[in-house]
């Protein structure tokens, strides 16, 4: 009876020890395939920040060039009214506009 009882003991020793190598070769796979899903999960998402932040640049540099021509249209009255009051311009009346016309030169009539 001890005779049986110790030759089955390595087999199922034995048996043991394959049945754990193989759950950590396992877990050892997942493990790995997991790392390889978030590497790729964190390449996509990397890319699409980098989009969203070009868009973010080129939404900034508009609204630059929006404030830039804002602030010129503003201006341009600014400078009419200040032309008006401050110097006295006008335009002058129809009578009193003398349009002058430069003799044309012999290159500009071919």
């Amino acid at each position: 009876m001890k005779t049986e009882a110790i030759e089955k003991s390595p087999d199922n020793l034995r048996f043991k020890k394959v049945i754990i190598y193989a759950v950590l070769v396992a877990l050892v796979f997942i493990s790995a395939i997991f790392v390889v899903f978030q590497v790729f999960e964190y390449r996509q998402d990397y890319r699409q920040l980098n989009a969203f932040m070009r868009e973010r640049d080129d939404l900034n540099a508009e609204w630059g060039r929006l404030l830039i021509e804002q602030q010129t249209f503003g201006a341009t009255a600014q400078i009419g009214t200040r032309a008006v009051t401050q110097l006295r311009m006008y335009s002058p009346p129809v009578a009193q506009t003398v349009v002058i016309s430069l003799p044309q030169t012999s290159e500009e009539k071919k």
